[in-house]
């Protein structure tokens, strides 16, 4: 087994080895979403103009046969899919659908299957995908996307769906994606019975938690839960959103703010800080065991998006504001990080029919409402029936339209999926080194490397 100064000169190894590869990267014409020796030819097609979906003629045409839906939603999050897929085959009996569920939260094991079967030119019907550079920074960037507009203005979607999300799934050249979930990622989740047994608050701030965590270690309890590899990323950028503000975070994105500056310092301090109170098993732990460990009384709190509502609702049939409470994380009161569960229509997709009803459907009031309800999401559209909605759901609803509106990092809003990948092993290594410097320096990199620092 290395030692702790081999594994850190190890780390700082790997560090610089990325630093040096960025001239490379560029020179090769990698540092693309797509990977190694793929950007030449996505940049090439990105220069020719999406085709739009044509949807008078598709719509003079009823649907029948194969329809296959790919997404990561299985486990608790199965039965907020299932009821869509079985209003869509009530609606339209004569067509088949193929439910291609690659299960991993956050998608982490169906992108990497998306990536095979899209760059193969084998893509699925309709496949889901996070709203925001996700989507438009690897595959509509690579013109394998339909343009979705002349479906937005026949279905009237301009008006019922909000500007700034219009802007977040569109580009100068087109609409991308229906979108039919709005998630927060920065919640906090607890039980009042145990804090009120344990003689602790929801902290206000991460300083607040970090002085009541001691408190709970004494008492036995896991002052909060973590999961794998991406609930820390997770974590992470609720802890970065509290240290930055909101005008920061989006700087971030934007190539305004250093990597590598004191904010960034503060941010990963902080975080190295807070992981000395979660549980030693976290990378062993799925995002529903993390919040299992709150549930059951083994942790104080958990840090994830409000699916762990859906979950809590409608897998552990608890009740929201009873038998489990939530606040924003700390120090992000007044900020929304969001994300949202969108689908989109590939190029050259076998039953053209089929998604385009498929589309409608996901985006109609009836199908919003059919899903978010389970899923622990709300509604997209400014038209929702929120008397459908438990009181987590409608008390977010109320924040949507209130908060300011930040993109998670985790869930694809505000990067590309490039430096998605490279931050989770990022992630990796200050998991195991907890070197601050080392983490900003490869943040740094990773940011030039995939086009969004200079």
């Amino acid at each position: 087994m290395q030692s702790r100064s081999a594994f850190a000169k190890t780390v700082a190894l790997i560090a610089l080895a990325t630093l040096l590869a960025v001239p490379l990267a560029f020179a090769s014409g990698q540092g693309e979403a797509g990977g190694s020796g793929q950007q030449g030819s996505m940049q090439s097609q990105s220069q020719q103009k999406a085709p739009a979906v044509k949807v008078d003629e598709l719509s003079g045409q009823s649907p029948s046969g194969k329809l296959e839906i790919f997404s990561w939603w299985s486990g608790n999050e199965g039965p907020a899919l299932e009821a869509l897929i079985n209003l869509y085959e009530k609606t339209y009996p004569q067509v088949q659908v193929i439910n291609a569920t690659v299960t991993g939260g956050s998608g982490v094991n169906a992108k990497a299957v998306l990536k095979t079967r899209m760059l193969g030119g084998n893509p699925p019907d309709s496949f889901q995908v996070h709203a925001g550079q996700e989507l438009i920074g690897t595959w509509v960037k690579a013109n394998r996307m339909q343009d979705l507009t002349p479906l937005y203005q026949k279905e009237g979607w301009m008006d019922v769906f909000p500007k700034d999300l219009l802007n977040l799934i569109g580009t100068d050249n087109g609409i991308w994606s229906v979108p039919v979930t709005i998630h927060r990622s920065n919640v906090m989740w607890y039980i009042p019975a145990n804090l009120k047994k344990w003689g602790v608050t929801p902290p206000k701030s991460w300083d607040e938690f970090l002085q009541m965590a001691p408190k709970l270690q004494q008492q036995g309890i896991t002052p909060l839960a973590l999961g794998t590899n991406w609930t820390a990323i997770h974590l992470w950028e609720s802890v970065a959103v509290e240290a930055l503000g909101p005008d920061k975070w989006d700087a971030l994105w934007n190539g305004n703010l250093s990597w590598t500056g004191s904010e960034m310092n503060q941010v990963w301090t902080t975080f190295g800080k807070i992981l000395q109170y979660t549980n030693d098993d976290a990378a062993s732990l799925s995002w529903q065991q993390a919040t299992d460990m709150v549930v059951q009384g083994q942790a104080a709190f958990n840090v994830m998006g409000d699916w762990a509502a859906g979950y809590m609702t409608t897998t552990l049939n608890l009740k929201p504001n009873t038998d489990f409470g939530w606040e924003a994380s700390p120090g992000t009161s007044g900020v929304f990080i969001m994300l949202s569960d969108s689908f989109g229509m590939p190029v050259g997709v076998p039953h053209p029919v089929n998604t385009l009803a498929w589309l409608k459907l996901i985006g109609s009031k009836n199908g919003s409402d059919t899903f978010n309800p389970l899923k622990g999401s709300i509604s997209p559209r400014l038209d929702s029936d929120l008397s459908k909605y438990n009181a987590y759901s409608q008390s977010a609803a109320k924040d949507w339209k209130n908060d300011r509106i930040v993109g998670s990092l985790q869930h694809g809003v505000v990067a590309n999926e490039g430096f998605m990948n490279d931050f989770a092993s990022v992630m990796e290594m200050f998991l195991k080194s907890r070197d601050v410097n080392q983490a900003m320096n490869a943040t740094q990199a990773i940011a030039i490397q995939n086009g969004i620092s200079q």
